[in-house]
């Protein structure tokens, strides 16, 4: 199984809009994918590491598909829809990385 993980840093904008993010753009994700889809996650930033301080991440978006190249194939064809509906919720450049699961 693997895991692409999106992240949104803290300093890398002025714009996060969670709900759309939650209400519209994951689940337009998920749909485009399919079953190369098979769950996803959201992570909303709350803090870090000292007590106190600001999170590095506004957010982070996880999502889990069988293979790299299921997903791949699932993606490709969306890609620039999916890409064209980042700018609805945020100005920030996220960080993408594609992991596979080896433990848990």
């Amino acid at each position: 199984m693997i895991k692409m993980s999106v992240y949104y840093p803290a300093d890398g904008g002025s714009k996060f809009d969670h709900d759309y993010y939650r209400t519209r753009h994951m689940p337009l994700i998920q749909e485009r994918l399919g079953d190369a889809c098979l769950r996803y996650e959201i992570d909303k930033g709350l803090a870090g590491r000292e007590p106190g301080s600001a999170p590095q991440f506004v957010a982070a978006c996880h999502i889990y598909a069988p293979t790299l190249g299921t997903f791949q194939e699932a993606f490709a064809p969306h890609r620039a829809e999916i890409a064209a509906d980042v700018a609805n919720y945020t100005d920030i450049a996220p960080i993408v990385q594609i992991s596979e699961i080896v433990g848990g």
